[in-house]
């Protein structure tokens, strides 16, 4: 079957095979194609964690790892990350050959899951200051509500990605939370798509939008990435 979801681009990452895919009117796991011919997908069973982890083959369904990030430096693999809110990262360092990708929900990025991928890229012989980074349509800070023990949580030297709501709420910029971890890494160059998952809702799935209005709520979109032929 031909796969049509629309497609987002990263300029950061345009020398490398990747792709932010819309999720609205698509069911099930994309079409690796649409990113690398011939190549595999491989997908993890994300938990919210700070868990990266080397790859090399794509898992069998019912046996997917629980891990939030991976990257890899083996030709042919199209990584791909799940996502209605949480914010999508995808990097390479394509000087050295190695990709990676992570689902970097507030939990996730607050306990380290972005510096655990860097580090595995690392590992595979990447050089952070030539990592070009991309984070792909969040949840922007205007809809992303949330109550004081959520900000509890964060250390004063956070509070600039929170901004006072309505009595008792503040508003969390999540997309901005990641770039700033991403750039205090050093990578060589970071962007942001800008795309508020909650607001469009003609091309993104919004977990927190579908909770809002009692609809159903599984909904996800993908970005994938892949290393250069």
């Amino acid at each position: 079957m031909t796969e049509r979801r629309e497609i987002l681009r990263a300029d950061v990452l345009a020398k490398v095979p990747h792709g932010f895919l819309t999720g609205i009117g698509h069911s099930g796991e994309p079409d690796p194609e649409v990113i690398a011919a011939g190549a595999q997908l491989v997908l993890l069973d994300q938990v919210h964690s700070p868990t990266a982890l080397a790859v090399d083959a794509p898992f069998a369904a019912d046996a997917r790892p629980q891990a939030d990030a991976m990257a890899t430096s083996t030709p042919g693999l199209v990584l791909g990350i799940r996502t209605a809110d949480c914010a999508p990262v995808l990097l390479a360092d394509r000087e050295a050959g190695v990709v990676g990708a992570a689902h970097a929900g507030w939990r996730g990025a607050h306990f380290g899951v972005i510096e655990a991928v860097v580090r595995k890229m690392e590992e595979l012989g990447a050089n952070r200051a030539k990592i070009a980074a991309a984070i792909g349509p969040a949840i922007a800070q205007e809809n992303y509500e949330v109550g004081w023990d959520f900000c509890e949580q964060f250390e004063e030297r956070h509070q600039q990605f929170f901004t006072r709501g309505k009595p008792g709420k503040w508003q969390f910029d999540l997309p901005g939370y990641v770039t700033w971890r991403l750039e205090s890494m050093k990578l060589g160059a970071v962007e942001s798509l800008g795309c508020d998952t909650y607001a469009d809702e003609t091309r993104f799935h919004s977990y927190r939008r579908a909770t809002h209005r009692g609809e159903a709520n599984d909904g996800r979109q993908y970005s994938l990435i892949a290393l250069p032929e």
